[in-house]
């Protein structure tokens, strides 16, 4: 299995999504390159998914603000694979070799790339979406579509219906897990015939045998009905004439509950990364068998100092990555990011910062999410008063998440 995997299956990111729902902590670059557990960007999940099922072969269809992305890639990336043994991980923006368009929808930005997945010969195509959180083996999902001998497996997932509205593919499966309907984020999803309020949710994670897929994205290209998109277009049009089958997802996390995180907006964001500070969160970043890959910047060690009564530097139920520095501050359930300096009697609780951020003497954060490179003034109090934090031009959630981004606040 592991020879086909490397030879005989492509795998294709979707990476080109606006992530509009993330902003401000998009507005610089696009969500696969958003920060996630300190030491992480969102995309390392995916293709460490891909690493560790196998899969050699990989092109990631880029679109909107790719910079960060590209230099993520570039720096962390690309020493995984060997261009002379056939293995690769191309960054593909719109080539616009088709018409000049760019990606008019998922299968859209396919169907623009169809010439290059053509010229490496895979028999097996598996699409996936790089802005999203779990742990996955592919080549069990690759052998559940070789045994059934079907045209496309869909990864599933069992999910509450209030949850699948509006947001998710819902499917039908049989007893044997054909899949016999499909609706494109409904409003009212069908439930599970055996699990009152739960639906099969499609994960965007597809099998397709390599010849088919070319065939039926050439056919959606000539409808000009068509919006062009997977889930929308080219799986409901498949259902009857065509041999689909769910696959449902295998979890390498191995926890009680599956995880799995469309880290989709502010406060969902804040949550999946608020867990990893627990004693036992529900992700495992530390388990050997399955690591997440990304990577390291070239950093010294956390550095706590001071070891006076008022003037202490401790983390506590927190994540500290290399580079920082807690000098006489205190840090309770929070993430820091690389190279991050924390002042005496700073004080920062319930809270995530990127990379080279700064926190003044005296300064207090708690609820916010502090963007790369932003240095808060001494004294500076932010969490502490919504009205106030919309005045100075911060963004605040729903959740009461405050969001500073960019530039300077000496």
């Amino acid at each position: 299995m592991r020879q086909l995997m490397a030879h005989e299956v492509m795998a294709v990111i979707l990476a080109g999504g606006k992530g509009s729902r993330l902003e401000p902590l998009t507005r610089d670059r696009a969500k696969p390159a958003v920060p996630f557990g300190g030491a992480y960007r969102i995309i390392d999940f995916t293709l460490s998914n891909t690493l560790n099922s196998g899969i050699r072969k990989t092109l990631m269809l880029t679109q909107y603000k790719t910079m960060s992305l590209d230099r993520h890639i570039n720096l962390g990336w690309q020493h995984y694979f060997k261009r002379e043994l056939g293995e690769f991980i191309d960054i593909v923006p719109p080539q616009q070799r088709i018409d000049e368009n760019w990606y008019q929808g998922t299968a859209d930005a396919v169907y623009q790339n169809i010439y290059t997945i053509e010229r490496e010969k895979p028999k097996y195509v598996v699409i996936l979406a790089g802005d999203h959180i779990y742990k996955m083996d592919y080549a069990q999902l690759v052998l559940t579509h070789i045994e059934n001998r079907a045209d496309l497996t869909i990864s599933t997932l069992k999910v509450p219906t209030s949850t699948a509205a509006r947001r998710f593919g819902v499917l039908e499966v049989n007893e044997f897990n054909r899949v016999i309907g499909f609706a494109e984020k409904p409003v009212i999803p069908k439930e599970l015939p055996y699990q009152r309020d739960y639906c099969l949710a499609s994960m965007g994670i597809y099998v397709f045998n390599a010849h088919f897929l070319y065939e039926k994205l050439c056919q959606d290209a000539m409808d000009e009905s068509s919006r062009h998109d997977f889930g929308g277009d080219i799986i409901p049009s498949m259902i009857d004439d065509h041999c689909v089958y769910a696959h449902p997802f295998n979890d390498e996390n191995h926890k009680i509950d599956s995880y799995w995180r469309d880290v989709g907006t502010l406060d969902a964001y804040f949550d999946a990364n608020m867990d990893l500070v627990d004693v036992e969160p529900q992700l495992n970043l530390y388990d050997e068998n399955w690591p997440i890959w990304t990577f390291r910047p070239n950093c010294p060690p956390p550095k706590f100092v001071f070891a006076q009564e008022e003037r202490c530097g401790c983390a506590t139920d927190s994540i500290v990555c290399p580079g920082s520095i807690v000098s006489g501050a205190t840090v309770q359930r929070s993430i820091l990011g690389p190279r991050t300096r924390l002042n005496s009697y700073a004080k920062v609780e319930e809270s995530i910062l990127f990379s080279d951020v700064e926190i003044g003497r005296r300064a207090k954060i708690r609820h916010a999410i502090i963007d790369s490179g932003v240095r808060i003034e001494p004294g500076m109090e932010i969490g502490y008063d919504a009205d106030l934090d919309r005045a100075r031009g911060f963004y605040v959630t729903e959740n009461g998440i405050t969001i500073v981004n960019g530039g300077s606040y000496l």
